[in-house]
């Protein structure tokens, strides 16, 4: 099996190295190494270029002439990737030398699984454990991890569990399905991959911590922000604060509808798309209801009675909030 490995960079110098070395450790190497440096201005194109004049496997190294930001970075680095499975790898991080051979078991094993991640130590800069794993700290617990391994993946990611894309990879042909990544949306590129295949294939999670997850402040998404999927720069409750948080999943839910329906010939989403269909009525009730208290009862009570807030909310609770708010 062929895995390629598609990090992106951006002023990571003072991390970089040892994340490659790393890579390097891998008691499966990868087929390759493709790297998109989005225009950093200090020396990670330079330590990139030396590794790959030594590494173990091919690395090739493309430059964005202007910043593009995460997800338009990873998206071209996946586009160029030639291998059979591709790991999301960033910058800052360390992998355990048995990852990619983990993972390989795992796609191995079963045709239908489409994507595996695991979990992973939080550590400080100094890769001093601060006490916690990554999915403690995400709240992926353990009915959300039975819903991915019964094959509810899609359902379980639209409630929120994250899948982080530094502790994942997925199988390269589903690519067309994936590309292009939008920018416009309250999720970045990982979040979008991981509904997209979840959509059609199977999701395995690992219980084995095989990263050590940098937190430090130059990083743009650690795992003290990141606790649902929507919102990759806030909690679920400080999201759920903002003026209208549910317009945001809408638009997201929408986009994700869009490009299952589109690439309906080449994978079958039809086991997921009437739910996400009944969803959106839902996000755009709540999106939608009036400023004014008693003009929302209404709404509100529609959406009750239809059974939604209870099968796509939390219920009487989130009815009530509506009512309330």
């Amino acid at each position: 099996m062929k895995i390629s490995v598609a990090m992106c960079t951006y002023n990571g110098a003072r991390y970089l190295p040892e994340q490659l070395e790393s890579i390097a450790a891998q008691t499966q190497l990868p087929y390759e190494l493709i790297v998109c440096d989005d225009a950093s201005a200090d020396e990670s194109v330079t330590i990139v270029e030396n590794f790959a004049a030594g590494a173990p496997f091919p690395v090739q190294v493309h430059l964005n002439t202007t910043n593009l930001g995460s997800s338009k970075s990873f998206e071209r680095a996946i586009s160029l990737c030639a291998g059979d499975v591709i790991a999301l790898c960033d910058q800052d991080d360390i992998w355990l030398s048995s990852k990619l051979a983990r993972f390989a078991v795992e796609f191995a094993r079963k045709f239908q699984v489409g994507m595996v991640f695991s979990d992973a130590e939080v550590v400080d800069e100094d890769l001093r454990p601060v006490g916690y794993s990554l999915w403690d700290k995400l709240n992926f617990g353990r009915d959300e991890r039975e819903r991915l391994l019964n094959g509810n993946g899609f359902d379980s990611l639209l409630q929120g569990a994250t899948v982080t894309g530094a502790t994942a990879a997925f199988r390269a042909r589903f690519k067309s399905l994936l590309l292009p990544i939008p920018d416009d949306l309250p999720i970045i590129h990982d979040a979008w991959i991981a509904l997209l295949i979840a959509g059609v294939s199977e999701l395995v999670p690992l219980s084995e911590r095989l990263v050590k997850y940098r937190q430090h402040a130059g990083q743009q998404v650690g795992a003290l922000e990141r606790k649902g999927i929507h919102y990759p720069h806030d909690s679920v409750h400080e999201a759920l604060r903002r003026e209208n948080p549910y317009a945001e999943m809408l638009a997201t839910a929408q986009a994700v509808h869009r490009r299952l329906a589109d690439k309906q010939k080449e994978f079958d989403s039809r086991r997921v798309l009437p739910a996400l269909e009944a969803r959106m009525i839902h996000l755009a009730a709540r999106a939608g209801l009036p400023n004014a208290r008693l003009s929302r009862a209404s709404s509100v009570f529609s959406e009750l009675l239809s059974g939604r807030y209870h099968r796509y909310s939390k219920g009487f609770r989130s009815a009530l909030k509506d009512l309330l708010t």
